[in-house]
């Protein structure tokens, strides 16, 4: 009988925040995450973060790559590159190296942008 060894990576992991479901704290994750639901707390993220359509932040982010579908009050410290969608609300500010705003998408607050590699 032949052995199967089971492998496991993170290459393609990412957390969900399911629509309907609401954390009250800061949040640290490694990997992608993607939020439908809503966070009252910072979040923490190496990997990039998807606030969905349904999704709401009251909170700042840090992150390497941010898309913003849905709603976020607080301010945004990106290593990489924001989108902010049409159907974007964004009450704050936001330190990046690129960014992308499409018509319709809502942004009041100020944002700066850097060319090293890590921000100050």
């Amino acid at each position: 009988m032949a052995k199967i060894k089971e492998v496991i990576t993170t290459a393609n992991t990412h957390n969900i925040l399911a629509s309907g479901t609401k954390i009250t704290g800061d949040v640290h994750a490694e990997d992608d995450f993607r939020i439908d639901g809503s966070i009252e707390g910072s979040i923490h993220c190496k990997g990039k973060i998807i606030l969905g359509n349904s999704g709401y932040v009251n909170g700042n982010i840090e992150c390497t790559n941010v898309e913003i579908w849905g709603e976020l009050t607080g301010n945004i410290l990106c290593f990489e590159n924001v989108i902010l969608r049409a159907s974007s609300l964004l009450n704050g500010d936001i330190k990046t190296k690129s960014i992308e705003i499409e018509p319709g998408a809502r942004f009041e607050g100020k944002c700066s942008m850097y060319k090293e590699q890590h921000i100050d």
